[in-house]
């Protein structure tokens, strides 16, 4: 298998292109953290039988709706728990974490999943800029993003340059390195890397280095027809890469009738105007939301964020994803559930695997 394969994945089903999904672990009022992760897993077991591509975990801090603060820990789980699809990150925020820490947990990952895995890495914080001075340590907006992406690489595939402080005695394990050290024919295959993006200047790095871009349209539709625009003028062909290769995540929320699909997304939606409003994140019950009283304001940013969800039944999510495919020319969709109830983000999943005929869950 080359890298290119290893990128694009094993697709299943009668999808007409590759659809992956990603998740928050979303822990809406009157929900604990462990209910949310057990929703997780049984979302990533479904996943799995249903033939999509890749399960993605995102990173997020000090927002008590989501529970993935550690990408990595939920993958170790989710290793476990399925057997085909791709496991990886969306994303690893680079700049919280020293390289050599992300080089070791996805090696981990990969020597225990191998050809499963992959590293979505991004420069945002994931949080509030509270939070990520708590996470750094340093002057925020001082991290050097390509130099850390740079460092990150050279313990993957252990290519530090001679002379490099950490030529010598410095390595990731698991890792080539180990394999050598142990005298063992080179096991390792390093997890692919992504860059993640709601803005043009990860595209551009993609570009530059000819890897995987995934661009987050679930926060900036307005954004993405520039930004894929500028990662496929720049994209320069790779040992990685022969020819660019686009992800974009989309806000998603089916079920049986329209009316319930809005209900869900209407909560989210009140969760993300809480956050731009710099209040707490919460998913509030369906309920909750309907009866609450917005002001003008309020009303303005709830819009706003409801127009990026893609909300109906199962059909009807499937042609405005197929729509937007179409648009922008993606490789590859990735959705995003967004709603209250777990068992609701597990029906919305259900659906649009109906709708595009892929297998089914007793396959």
């Amino acid at each position: 298998m080359t890298m290119n394969d290893t990128i694009m994945g094993a697709r299943q089903g009668a999808a007409p292109f590759p659809i992956s999904l990603l998740d928050f672990a979303m822990a809406g009022r009157s929900l604990t953290a462990r209910e949310a992760l057990d929703a997780s897993i049984k979302l990533a077991r479904l996943a799995d039988r249903r033939g999509f591509n890749r399960y993605w975990v995102a990173e997020h801090h000090s927002m008590p709706g989501v529970t993935t603060s550690s990408p990595a820990m939920v993958l170790a789980r989710l290793v476990g728990e399925t057997s085909r699809i791709r496991l990886g990150a969306g994303g690893m925020m680079l700049p919280n974490f020293p390289p050599l820490v992300v080089a070791e947990q996805f090696g981990l990952l990969a020597s225990m999943a191998p050809g499963r895995i992959d590293l979505g890495v991004g420069r945002a914080p994931g949080t509030d800029m509270d939070t990520a001075a708590a996470l750094r340590r340093g002057q925020i907006g001082a991290e050097d993003f390509p130099a850390q992406l740079k460092e990150l690489l050279s313990f993957l595939d252990d290519d530090f340059p001679d002379g490099h402080p950490f030529n010598a005695g410095v390595y990731a394990v698991p890792g080539p390195r180990q394999d050598k050290e142990n005298g063992v024919p080179r096991s390792f295959a390093r997890p692919p890397v992504w860059l993640l993006g709601s803005s043009d200047y990860s595209a551009r790095l993609a570009a530059k280095l000819g890897f995987p871009f995934a661009f987050a349209a679930h926060l900036a539709d307005q954004n993405v027809v520039m930004a894929l625009d500028v990662y496929r003028r720049h994209f320069q062909p790779s040992a990685v890469l022969a020819k660019p290769y686009v992800m974009a995540s989309f806000g998603v929320m089916a079920a049986d009738d329209e009316h319930e699909a809005r209900r869900q997304a209407w909560a989210y939606s009140h969760a993300m105007m809480r956050m731009t409003t710099r209040r707490s994140f919460v998913v509030p019950t369906a309920e909750e939301a309907e009866v609450y009283e917005y002001t003008p304001t309020e009303r303005r940013v709830m819009d706003m964020w409801n127009a990026k969800i893609m909300s109906g039944t199962g059909l009807q999510v499937m042609e405005k994803l197929n729509a937007w495919q179409q648009y922008i020319n993606a490789d590859e969709l990735m959705i995003l559930n967004l709603g209250h109830l777990p068992q609701a983000i597990y029906r919305s999943t259900e659906l649009i695997a109906d709708a595009y005929g892929m297998p089914s869950s007793e396959a």
